[in-house]
């Protein structure tokens, strides 16, 4: 099957020893696409490097609101430049992290404007990560407008689910519908529009049930597809072809690439 992880931090050093592997296997499991979001400025040219030598990798490159703390002004610029120079299938990840007191609000929210606004300039859609913050992020969004983009690690409400869908946003679902405790997440998964759903791991973090305690990869991607299918009801071959088709959609990734096994 043909599945698209359309958020993986794979360019992080948790995989510096195993990346190559890790890749493999994700093929071997059919992911056909991986898209890898920057989270700081110093990433940034490892990641793109990463992308380049590796046609099933798509960058995207951002300042991720959780290290407020280490960006700067000229990091914005940076970011300009880049998207003028690279071609990238999103500004991203960026967002707002309410839950994380200690980060100052006001600068989070600087930060996420002049980001949005370069995506607007430049016509590309934007990874959003939210947490404590949906009513915020989607006033934000109505004021500045993009082309869409990708709620990841959905956990909002079905009536926000809404309102990120009429901007223009698919909807990230991964390794927390594995678990039967995610209740919650698993009926707004179910209740939503196939049309919505895209898939991701958020690897090396939010690992999947069947590997508690591990490194989240890329590989398990199945097994979100097939938590995904189980709470919907929907048989696993359609639902990938569905969630590859939204991915795609939205982040205008080329025609996957033919998978093979390594020799």
């Amino acid at each position: 099957m043909d599945i698209i992880d359309t958020h993986c931090h794979l360019d992080v050093p948790e995989f510096d020893d195993d990346r190559s592997g890790v890749l493999c296997d994700a093929r071997r499991r059919g992911v056909a696409a991986i898209v890898v979001p920057g989270i700081r400025r110093a990433g940034w040219h490892g990641l793109l490097h990463l992308c380049h030598e590796q046609e099933d990798l798509f960058p995207a490159l951002g300042l991720h609101p959780l290290y407020l703390n280490e960006h700067r002004v000229e990091d914005v610029r940076a970011l300009e430049a880049l998207i003028g120079q690279t071609r990238l299938v999103a500004v991203g990840e960026i967002g707002l992290d309410y839950y994380r007191r200690e980060l100052d609000r006001e600068r989070q929210q600087t930060l996420f404007e002049a980001q949005l606004r370069l995506a607007q300039d430049a016509g590309l859609p934007v990874i959003l990560h939210v947490r404590k913050a949906h009513d915020q992020v989607l006033e934000t969004l109505r004021r500045i407008k993009v082309v869409g983009g990708i709620a990841h690690a959905f956990n909002g409400s079905l009536q926000q689910a809404g309102q990120y869908m009429e901007l223009g946003f698919k909807l990230g679902f991964g390794g927390m519908l594995t678990y039967e405790r995610s209740r919650r997440l698993r009926a707004l998964a179910r209740a939503l529009p196939a049309e919505a759903l895209v898939l991701e791991t958020d690897a090396p973090d939010m690992t999947v049930m069947q590997y508690r305690g591990q490194r989240n990869s890329p590989a398990y991607l199945p097994y979100c597809l097939e938590a995904l299918a189980e709470v919907r009801g929907e048989e696993q071959p359609w639902l990938a072809q569905q969630t590859s088709r939204n991915a795609r959609a939205i982040l205008h990734l080329a025609p996957s690439h033919p998978v093979r096994p390594p020799r």
